[in-house]
């Protein structure tokens, strides 16, 4: 069963978080996590396990910032290609039977003019680097996530449909402010789902930046404004700081999970977790769901 096929028949369950586990595991601020790939894979690959045996039908390849542009601007010398690579590998051996690997991008680590330094074009061409080494690799699906302004969206997706023909799932990341929620650059949930359906994608939604709870109201705007399954990841809530000024995320396995029934309820397809959530998470969400 491919993976449209089955979230028409079951709907998916997405991983949790990458880069909060790896904190806890003593990576670096200014340490790329995709260096990991190639320096600590048997933690990634052990991320990676934990994941699928808790229940998710996808894990998510440890290369998020593994783009051209935000790998120079870590200051990240090894080959782009080797990092993408590793990244699909060390999932892939973990992936069992009717189970899956997404390659994600994310972060260019700059904003697009006239905001920043890097044009439209510039981000097309370096998605489609990153992408084309993903696909050679074998991902079953395209992960767009974490996205704050709809063009670097529409750039990614751009880039995706010009090396595969595969599903490119897209997320962005919004704000609820006093009229609704929009992204910080002002884009409504039903303006960018349109978009970004429009331009390819193959199911849109959002993660980051909100809690579950939150994003109840959220999943429920952008279900009634698409026609393609919808995809939704929260926060386990707001950071907070501890007074050892450790940060935390306040939502527990059972709030979170219950949350996400929930946000099943209104009809969206494919659920996980992002900043904050671990395996135990997702072995919660399958309980409850």
């Amino acid at each position: 069963m491919n993976i449209l096929e089955k979230v028409q028949k079951d709907g998916l369950i997405f991983d949790g978080a990458m880069g909060s586990i790896l904190i806890s595991k003593g990576i670096k601020g200014a340490e790329a996590p995709e260096l990991w790939n190639l320096t600590r894979p048997d933690i990634i690959r052990d991320i990676h396990r934990s994941y699928y045996d808790a229940g998710s039908d996808v894990a998510s390849a440890n290369t998020y910032g593994a783009s051209s542009i935000k790998l120079k601007k870590m200051g990240v010398t090894q080959s782009v290609e080797d990092l993408n690579r590793a990244g699909v590998k060390i999932a892939r051996q973990v992936c069992g039977p009717g189970q899956y690997v997404a390659g994600e991008l994310g972060s260019l680590g700059d904003m697009l003019s006239p905001m920043g330094p890097v044009s439209f074009d510039e981000a097309v061409d370096c998605f489609a680097q990153q992408a084309g080494f993903l696909e050679d690799e074998g991902v079953d699906v395209f992960l767009i996530e974490t996205i704050f302004d709809i063009n670097i969206a529409l750039a990614a997706i751009k880039a995706v449909r010009s090396v595969s023909d595969k599903p490119a799932f897209c997320s962005l990341t919004f704000k609820k402010m006093v009229k609704g929620f929009f992204t910080i650059f002002g884009s409504s949930p039903r303006d960018s789902m349109k978009l970004l359906a429009d331009a390819g994608a193959s199911a849109v939604g959002a993660n980051c930046t909100i809690g579950s709870n939150t994003m109840i109201d959220l999943a429920f705007e952008i279900k009634k404004n698409t026609d393609v399954p919808v995809i939704i990841q929260p926060n386990a809530g707001l950071p907070k700081v501890a007074d050892n000024n450790a940060v935390f995320y306040p939502e527990d396995e059972t709030f979170f999970a219950c949350n996400i029934k929930a946000i099943k309820k209104i009809g969206v397809e494919i659920v996980g977790g992002c900043c904050g959530t671990t395996p135990e998470y997702i072995k919660k969400i399958k309980e409850i769901i």
